[in-house]
């Protein structure tokens, strides 16, 4: 049974077969890693257990949706979820929960924006205005993909709006005049003094929340914008007071991740004025380069990288702008391989206030809102949490550089017996890359523990999961 073969379709055939349950609903829970809250929603008498799965018949793919479904243990304590425990706030401005789309083709029109404030996100950082002529590429948009095919790395060079400012001024009044609980942060970037100071002037009562200067596109077609600026702290904070001169709105800087330090392009942001950092914007990457030169084809560009595969780096911004002095005080709104509730919180607990999601929306829709929402709730309430601001910081103590790290003990990995597959992956691995310290025996493997130092390539590269991590702790041996 893998949830994964689910093609997460519109208007399913599942549920419309059904009638009685929506079993993409609950589908879709569990390939964004919410099996508790299916387990808060179903209760021993959901009919998969004894119906005659039309909803499987009618799958295109066949997903054993029944069996996925049944596989759940209903929860002995149903919880009801309070969303009220998600309340935040942007620079002091109420939010209803911490999910915004962050600034690209996401929350690029007025219709696209309502059907996300309609689907519960809680406001949309507008794709970036200025006053260029923008010309886009087709296509603009590739990806790496899983084995599984789920996209995990996504590049575009997609670029900022191409709608007139007149145009989108008209848009922001009238989703404020429609939507005035929702929160509305519009992007801007301008290619000097001028342009930034006119935009921030003429934002101040166009129906904007805040503001959010971008410093961070790195696919700019004209020199001295986007992470051209961001890459030289003095510009940043030369625009940024320009802004704030000019605007009545509080404003956040974008930082671009192609830079060593970030946190000096967030100082050089809050002491132009800024009262927060948002980051990360994509990373300039190349993939699907042409192996042959023969062809005469063009068929790759620099471009932004973001996507799952992003994450990791983007966590790291994260804990560096919390932990920066200045940076760390200010609002922090941060982005960058967000799908699921438990990737949103990652962030959240090295210090983000808010999340940005643009490359999971893009995939997925605006629905993944419902399991951002249920997943983060009803961890929150069963861990005690009043409020999502419980848990921001609450991890980054926890980060420590590599030199201080306790390097006295193993901890060795434990095989499963019962879920081993025999397929020995791990001697390969271990043999190859790792400390040969595996043997097999009987066809199954079998730790040295004298030759084992602890390095966990096997866990990782069991494809049935059937090695963890113990545990036990032993002190190493002195030399």
């Amino acid at each position: 049974m893998n949830v994964s073969e689910c093609l997460l379709c519109h208007n399913s055939a599942c549920s419309r077969v059904c009638g009685i349950i929506e079993p993409d609903r609950i589908l879709r829970s569990l390939y964004f890693d919410n099996e508790e809250v299916v387990a808060n929603r179903i209760d021993e008498h959901v009919p998969c257990f004894d119906c005659d799965r039309r909803c499987e018949k009618a799958c295109p793919v066949k997903v054993k949706i029944a069996d996925l479904i049944t596989s759940i243990k209903p929860a002995e304590e149903k919880s009801k979820i309070d969303y009220d425990v998600l309340k935040t706030d942007f620079c002091g401005i109420p939010l209803e929960n911490p999910f915004l789309l962050s600034s690209s083709v996401v929350a690029s029109t007025y219709d696209m924006c309502a059907r996300a404030f309609e689907a519960g996100w809680a406001g949309a950082a507008f794709k970036t205005i200025c006053l260029m002529d923008i010309m886009e590429a087709s296509p603009r948009f590739s990806a790496i993909r899983s084995d599984s095919n789920r996209i995990i790395g996504f590049k575009n060079i997609e670029q900022l709006s191409d709608h007139t400012l007149p145009e989108n001024i008209h848009i922001f009044q009238d989703l404020k005049r429609d939507y005035p609980d929702k929160f509305l942060l519009i992007s801007l970037m301008g290619r000097n003094e001028e342009e930034w100071a006119y935009l921030a002037d003429v934002l101040n009562d166009s129906g904007a929340d805040a503001l959010e200067l971008n410093f961070s596109c790195p696919n700019m077609t004209e020199g001295n914008t986007g992470s051209d600026v961001g890459q030289i702290p003095e510009l940043v904070e030369k625009y940024c007071r320009i802004v704030k001169q000019h605007t009545k709105l509080p404003f956040i800087a974008k930082l671009t991740p192609n830079v060593t330090h970030i946190e000096e392009s967030a100082e050089a942001a809050i002491r132009g004025g800024a009262d927060g950092v948002a980051a990360i914007n994509t990373i300039r990457s190349l993939i699907e380069v042409d192996i042959d030169p023969t062809d005469g084809v063009v068929n790759a560009s620099i471009g932004g990288y973001s996507g799952r595969a992003v994450k990791p780096i983007a966590l790291r911004f994260t804990a560096e702008l919390s932990q920066n002095r200045l940076a760390g005080s200010h609002h922090i709104s941060s982005m960058g391989g967000i799908e699921t509730w438990k990737d949103a919180l990652e962030f959240i607990a090295l210090g983000a206030d808010t999340v940005q999601v643009t490359t999971a929306v893009m995939q997925y829709g605006y629905r993944i809102i419902d399991d951002l929402k249920d997943g983060m709730a009803l961890f929150l309430q069963k861990k005690g949490f009043k409020s999502i601001k419980d848990i921001r910081k609450s991890t980054i103590r926890g980060i420590v550089p590599t030199e201080q790290l306790d390097r006295s003990y193993i901890i060795y990995p434990k095989f499963l017996r019962d879920r081993c597959l025999g397929c020995q992956r791990c001697f390969v691995s271990c043999m190859d890359g790792g400390h040969q310290a595996i043997r097999i025996v009987d066809g199954r493997p079998v730790l040295q523990p004298d030759r084992c130092v602890g390095c966990h390539l096997c866990v990782l590269v069991c494809p049935a999961q059937a090695i963890v991590s113990s545990e036990v702790r032993v002190k190493k041996k002195k030399q």
